[in-house]
């Protein structure tokens, strides 16, 4: 998911078992890691690194321990359950249902054009702290903001959490009506950052209507194939191609700023 400028260094796909960097400070925060992990998309690398994952939460302490016991809760049922099962509900949760969407800035930009602004400005700030994304991902993608944060020191790491705070204390609070497992990074994220969500940004996006990834008629009035730029080019290999929503909303907020992105999108 993510890689470094020095071609010579593996790629990184933003889950702890596999991912064999070495950190520009020699030091990585574990926690951000394994919330990294868990919020990707299950495989069996996962499943078999779960003891290790549990360790690192542990032996870091940054948790409280009733938020270890729910995160452990998840962890549990990654290794036990069955992979496909375990996929299919990653994908029911968060690839089909927009409102759970692990990309930040959908819930704030929508498909508005400040979206591609956000990426470009959120991808230069990856590639000057030494961190380049891969083509197959979007800057904004929980999983790989999370990955990056590890890599920053915890006070640096923990303020820039604090940024698209809202957006984590929603899809917090909208899991946990689901109750669902998956509700318990979401919480550890909201303990580790350094400052509290706005309640007032938090409120405007939870008033908006939820998605049922059921509803096939729905699903197809909400999203379409749709390219997004982020270079300066409109052509030749500076965009990629991505679902978005094509009916909802555009929700405007002020464009981000190029070395000192804006994660909170208002």
């Amino acid at each position: 998911m993510l890689r470094w400028h020095d071609e010579n260094q593996p790629v990184c796909n933003g889950t702890t078992q596999e991912c064999s960097c070495t950190n520009r400070a020699d030091q990585v925060t574990k926690t951000f890691k394994v919330l990294s992990a868990v919020l990707s998309y299950p495989t069996a690398e996962m499943q078999s690194a779960v003891d290790e994952m549990r360790a690192a939460v542990t032996d870091e302490a940054l948790l409280s321990e009733n938020q270890q016991l729910a995160l452990f809760q998840l962890l549990d049922d990654l290794a036990k359950q069955d992979l496909y099962e375990l996929q299919e509900r990653f994908v029911l949760l968060f690839d089909r249902t927009r409102s759970l969407s692990l990309h930040l800035f959908e819930h704030v930009h929508g498909e508005s054009r400040e979206r591609g602004q956000a990426m470009v400005d959120l991808a230069t700030l990856y590639r000057e702290n030494g961190l380049e994304i891969s083509d197959r991902e979007l800057p904004d993608y929980l999983p790989m903001f999370l990955e990056f944060l590890s890599t920053l020191p915890l006070d640096e790491a923990r303020s820039m959490l604090s940024q698209p705070l809202h957006i984590i204390s929603v899809l917090s609070t909208r899991l946990k009506r689901r109750k669902s497992v998956y509700a318990a990074p979401f919480s550890a994220l909201e303990s580790l950052a350094l400052n509290e969500p706005e309640s007032d940004a938090v409120h405007a996006i939870l008033e908006e209507p939820e998605d049922d990834p059921n509803d096939f008629e729905q699903l197809d009035r909400l999203w379409k194939d749709s390219e997004v730029v982020f270079g300066p080019g409109s052509g030749q290999n500076d965009g990629c191609t991505q679902r978005t929503p094509s009916s909802t909303g555009v929700r405007v907020a002020p464009p981000t700023q190029l070395n000192n992105p804006d994660l909170s999108g208002h």
